[in-house]
């Protein structure tokens, strides 16, 4: 199987099984207890600590450590609701995650403004400085890098947007962080971000927090995490995420995201030259570039090009349900501007670090193989 879908998660990176080990064999202690073997424990997570928090261009005291990105989306969400007054509005993009957007929703309600996208799958930041001038929010929710589309949000200039204006500025980091230099994350006040997506295991991720002010614990039990969060560490799990994140940072130091562009480009120049009829979705904004997301040829719904794909051999996958189904479609592809017929034609193709260009032109004969079958 050649696997395209990174963007839902990323095989376990070598040196991420190897720090894995590793840690399980040498941290058996609980970070919390107080003989030598807890505080070895408690050492180790410091020290991941302080490389994270150098990465992202923050403190180390920020960092919190989570079960990952949806934990981490819904701690921010339940402590504004918290802290923030009865009358509080969120600004958030209305392409954000699921995992974003629920949580706002289940606290906030009607108090929730979607901050509108272009066709390109670019949040508009012209918007969001206009309504600045007229009210503030308690919170603006942009990611740095859609999942679905793989387009990249201007989160440095909403950044800078916020701060000029005051307000809290919260950015989901998943999709960017391992693909894309991380440095300068760190200036949102709430950053995101989980290891399974990078090349780390699952089950593990942070929240960057503000530097003033308490937090609200989303999860109550011990005072880990200096009462910010509950439960022991996974020590192991952590570690391992450092050792793929440092991995990520050191191939993108070297530029080999270039050579990953160019293969990106050449499948999109052949995959739009096979057929008139297949878009390629976001293709004027810039894009990560392991995320090729493309409106595909008509086809039955029920021989959706997944499942087909799947049985040539390429794990793909979908960026929305079946319009004709009971599911909804794609609230991204909505929010900029597709129909719910195109919606359901949308298949998409993210790629990892060691995917190459032999496996790009295996997927392209497979996409012509499987149109042929389904269009005859």
């Amino acid at each position: 199987m050649v696997y395209f879908d990174h963007n839902a998660t990323s095989p376990l990176s070598v040196p991420a099984r190897e720090a894995w080990l590793r840690a399980s064999e040498e941290f058996v202690g609980n970070p919390s207890s107080p003989h030598r073997l807890g505080a070895r424990a408690e050492t180790a997570l410091s020290s991941a600590r302080e490389k994270l928090a150098d990465i992202l261009g923050c403190d180390p005291l920020d960092i919190v450590w989570t079960s990952g990105a949806t934990e981490s989306n819904n701690m921010v969400l339940h402590h504004l609701a918290a802290a923030a007054p009865d009358d509080a509005e969120v600004w958030i993009s209305a392409i954000e995650h699921p995992c974003v957007l629920a949580p706002a929703q289940h606290y906030f309600g009607p108090r929730i403004r979607l901050i509108p996208a272009t066709r390109s799958g670019v949040v508009e930041l012209d918007w969001l400085k206009a309504q600045f001038q007229k009210k503030r929010s308690t919170l603006v929710a942009i990611m740095a890098a859609n999942n679905e589309t793989g387009v990249l949000q201007p989160w440095q200039d909403a950044v800078r947007l916020c701060n000029e204006y005051d307000v809290p500025f919260f950015c989901d980091a998943v999709q960017w962080i391992g693909k894309l230099p991380a440095s300068g994350l760190g200036g949102a006040d709430w950053l995101s971000g989980c290891a399974h997506k990078f090349g780390g295991p699952r089950g593990v991720g942070f929240l960057k927090c503000p530097r003033k002010g308490s937090v609200n614990p989303l999860i109550l039990g011990g005072e880990q995490e200096d009462g910010r969060r509950s439960g022991t560490e996974n020590v192991a799990g952590i570690l391992a995420m450092i050792a793929a994140l440092e991995e990520a940072e050191s191939a993108i130091s070297k530029g080999e995201t270039k050579i990953r562009i160019q293969l990106q480009e050449q499948f999109e120049t052949r995959l739009r030259k096979s057929s008139p009829d297949i878009e390629v979705i976001g293709d004027r904004a810039p894009r990560l570039w392991n995320t090729t997301a493309a409106l595909m040829p008509q086809a039955n719904c029920q021989q959706r090009w997944v499942v087909k794909l799947d049985k040539a051999g390429f794990a793909v996958s979908t960026g929305s349900a079946c319009a004709s189904g009971k599911e909804k479609p794609s609230h991204v592809l909505n929010a900029m501007g597709f129909t719910p017929e195109e919606s359901s034609r949308m298949i998409r193709f993210s790629s990892g670090w060691e995917t190459t260009d032999h496996d790009w032109q295996k997927l392209l004969d497979a996409i012509a193989s499987v149109s042929k079958e389904m269009l005859s």
